[in-house]
């Protein structure tokens, strides 16, 4: 047997001792999907940071709407945020914005005999006009459709026009009846304004029966005349229709009177708050998740859409945290001047299309904070949602994400689509959505800590597995 001292000396000369492959120590083997899945939601339930970032965000800069101090304010507040998980590169990107603003607070009454007057809680839309001073007052006439108004013509010549559409109650799922019903507010006005009307009340948005009205956008197109438009509460609307039937019937015409003091005003700057983690591969390919950072101005905004804000930097602290180094260029949007505009999708798309710079996939989440039930895929290549399905329902069904459904993302990143971007967007748990849509209520206390944290874990392994997997 060889001594220690010539041991020594031959390993000090190169001499090297054959070692049995068995003792060799195992290489390390490459995380599982599932493990990393599990990672990242993990940390994002157990130290999540999109819940507290809302109560920050929601709380110091409620109803922020475009051209106003609460959305500068929140567009600083977001740039420092992403500043401080230190990604590669965090800046704003200028945009032009409406600004629009409510004045005081607006009233509706439906006048009755003897002088008696009953309150219809309401809110005036976005882009609409002030009422003469101290208001108007005329006759009430009501249709249930756009093709309604036209068909009625000269007859709505200096009447209060009232579009009172339900959200139809059969349609199981919130947003799919949302768009069937929301043409009366976004179209209505305009047209009821081309046919002579004095002004506009429309059923609020939602399928709850309560007297808290709805606000929202409502366009009216190049310099096409502008009135008064305005949301009732859905118990209003109920309350207003009686009249009407009663007046049909054959007693007084159903009479309101309307004050707002809605104003117009020039565009005002704003951005969008953009930042990056280099891919370590593909930095010249972008995977985006984003949400918008405006909200309507009487909303603390917590679901719409500071929910999809949060749990887009949530996506970007849970890479950095987790060691995960994205192939791609792993880009968080935060837009502005979704509820009004879609300025901000509008100039970041612009920018797009004069770089040429290739998008992976495009992730919104503007849907609400709620339990996440799935996606919505949509791709010009083919169906996104079904290969999604195919290759990850295993992976994400332990965490209750089980629709992968074909859609068009959101309406910040849906034009991405027609340039060959595959888009998605998050699904949460819709019915409670539209009870609080563009209202006072839609307020932090409504957003439940775990579901928020659920939604961002669940953007975070969808863009990680297409990262590294592909689409």
């Amino acid at each position: 047997m060889p001594s220690f001292r010539f041991l020594l000396a031959a390993l000090g000369t190169g001499f090297c001792l054959a070692v049995p492959l068995s003792a060799q120590p195992a290489a390390a083997s490459a995380p599982t999907p599932e493990a990393t899945v599990a990672r990242i939601y993990a940390e994002a339930l157990a130290h999540g940071e999109a819940y507290e970032n809302l109560r920050a965000l929601v709380g110091r800069f409620p109803g922020r709407l475009s051209g106003s101090p609460a959305l500068a304010g929140a567009v600083t507040w977001a740039e420092t945020a992403l500043r401080r998980l230190g990604p590669d590169r965090v800046f704003r990107q200028d945009v032009m914005v409406p600004h629009w603003e409510r004045g005081a607070p607006e009233s509706v009454h439906l006048l009755g005999p003897g002088g008696q007057r009953v309150a219809l809680p309401a809110l005036a839309l976005g882009g609409s006009v002030a009422t003469p001073a101290g208001g108007l007052e005329a006759d009430v006439v009501e249709v249930k459709s756009l093709a309604e108004a036209e068909a009625r013509g000269a007859q709505l010549a200096g009447k209060i026009v009232f579009f009172n559409r339900p959200m139809d109650p059969g349609i199981a799922n919130g947003g799919t009846a949302y768009v069937a019903a929301v043409d009366q507010r976004s179209r209505g006005p305009a047209l009821a304004a081309r046919l002579g009307a004095a002004a506009v009340l429309v059923r609020s948005m939602t399928q709850a029966r309560d007297d808290l009205p709805h606000t929202g956008n409502t366009s009216f197109p190049g310099d096409a005349k502008r009135i008064p438009a305005l949301a009732i509460s859905t118990l209003a609307a109920d309350r207003l229709t009686a009249a009407v039937a009663a007046a049909t019937a054959g007693g007084p015409p159903a009479r309101v009177s309307v004050i707002s003091h809605a104003r117009v005003l020039p565009d005002a700057p704003s951005h969008n708050v953009i930042a990056e983690i280099k891919g370590t591969e593909f930095p010249d390919r972008v995977i985006l998740v984003g949400g918008h950072l405006d909200s309507w101005d009487i909303a603390p905004g917590a679901h719409d859409n500071g929910a999809g804000v949060v749990q887009s930097i949530e996506v970007l602290r849970l890479f950095r945290t987790l060691g995960l180094k994205p192939r791609h260029t792993l880009r968080c949007v935060l837009f502005t001047n979704e509820e009004n505009g879609l300025r901000g999708s509008t100039a970041y798309i612009d920018s797009v299309k004069r770089s040429g710079q290739r998008h992976l996939l495009a992730v919104e989440t503007d849907n609400g904070g709620f339990q996440p039930t799935g996606f919505n895929l949509g791709s010009t290549q083919g169906d996104a949602h079904a290969r999604a399905a195919a290759k990850w329902s295993q992976l994400f069904a332990p965490y209750g994400i089980a629709a992968f459904r074909k859609g068009t993302g959101g309406a910040d990143v849906g034009n991405l689509l027609p340039l060959g971007v595959t888009v998605a967007g998050l699904t949460p748990d819709s019915p409670r959505y539209f009870d609080t849509h563009h209202t006072t209520a839609d307020s932090f206390d409504k957003v439940h800590p775990r579901e928020l944290h659920l939604g961002a874990a669940a953007l975070a392994a969808l863009i990680w597995l297409t990262d590294t997997q592909g689409l």
